[in-house]
């Protein structure tokens, strides 16, 4: 996100789409000596898109994107390819994955707590990115951590600068976490989990400043969520995993109007709305295995409604369900397509009765 216009967002929606910005092929993770934890992902995500991975906890959201990365440590090996334009990460020197992480992908992750330094001003946590992404120093840093802090909502930015985490509420951490990942101009903007440990309230306004942000400097946004709601707020299309796989990719309208695998039809059962007749939510029996504990054929046969004998014996591949949608389903061309949901006006969050 070097150096862009006002209105760049239209223009890089526009542009073509021949090369992703951003992506993962084939793209596996496992502990060195053990179990493959993430497996044969592919994903792409275009300059100016909104990419949603959903999931439960255990499902290799996060770690996808961290080992992608390099950050999870010389334990965990990867398989298949990260690009950046083009680029293999994987092939990078660290001296080069420097500047890409902050300056080209930048990260916020769900615990501001473990992104802050808690000794050091929030200041010169600014200032330390900005000389490493930008090359700005003394004044010229200090004015741009003091435009920073104000865009993401701070008020009285001279003397917060001045602060340190702990005198901040989780909220005002989670916004200065945000500054941060700005402050490199970041092409890609990776949100895991960013309003987990937030109030409803304050969760609404953190993801109401990553969308405006979005929309003014047009970076691309990956949103790692546990929450279907919180994802179709905001992004463009979804990717729901399940055990280390991708089950389902859709358009986001198409995904949560007509889901096509099992998975996604029970996070949509489980989502409570205001709106319409009271039911009573229907949750997915069972839990996510452990790596280790993976069963043959498709993770998600023993929790799953439709299942039949081959399912677990056979494993389904991502195959085209919808025009756009593919999903990864033994029975999909034998089990009839869901009734198409009808989706109110309103977005996700405030279906929930979330305020602005």
């Amino acid at each position: 996100m070097r150096n862009r216009p006002e209105g760049a967002a239209s223009t890089l929606l526009a542009a073509s789409a021949s090369e992703p910005l951003l992506r993962l092929r084939d793209f596996t993770v496992a502990e060195r000596g053990g179990a493959a934890i993430v497996r044969g992902v592919d994903l792409s995500l275009a300059r100016g898109e909104t990419l949603g991975i959903v999931g439960e906890s255990g499902c290799g959201k996060s770690l996808t994107w961290l080992a992608a990365l390099r950050l999870l440590g010389p334990d965990v090996v990867t398989g298949g390819e990260a690009t950046l334009e083009g680029r293999n990460l994987a092939r990078l020197s660290e001296r080069e994955l420097a500047g890409v992480r902050g300056g080209r992908i930048a990260l916020v992750v769900q615990d501001p707590s473990s992104a802050l330094n808690p000794v050091q001003r929030i200041g010169t946590q600014l200032a330390e990115v900005l000389r490493l992404h930008r090359g700005l120093r003394g004044e010229a840093a200090r004015r741009e951590a003091l435009r920073l802090l104000d865009r993401v909502g701070i008020a009285d930015a001279s003397r917060r600068l001045r602060q340190y985490p702990h005198e901040f509420s989780g909220g005002m951490n989670q916004r200065v976490v945000i500054a941060l990942a700005l402050a490199g101009e970041p092409d890609v903007l990776i949100a895991d989990e960013p309003t987990t440990a937030l109030d409803a309230t304050i969760q609404a306004q953190v993801l109401d400043l990553i969308r405006d942000i979005r929309r003014e400097t047009g970076m691309a946004l990956v949103l790692i969520s546990h929450d279907i709601g919180v994802v179709g707020d905001l992004c463009d299309r979804i990717a729901v995993m399940y055990a280390g796989r991708i089950v389902e990719t859709a358009a986001t309208q198409d995904l949560l109007t007509c889901p096509r695998h099992p998975y996604t039809q029970g996070l949509l059962a489980a989502l409570p709305t205001l709106d319409g007749p009271r039911r009573r939510l229907t949750p997915i029996a069972g839990t996510v295995p452990a790596p280790a504990a993976i069963p043959p054929g498709c993770a998600f046969a023993p929790r799953c409604p439709a299942a039949v004998e081959r399912c677990g014996r056979e494993l389904p591949a991502l195959v085209i369900a919808a025009q756009d949608q593919r999903a990864a389903c033994l029975r999909l061309a034998e089990l009839p397509p869901p009734m198409a949901r009808t989706l109110p006006e309103a977005a996700p969050l405030r279906r929930l009765g979330v305020p602005a």
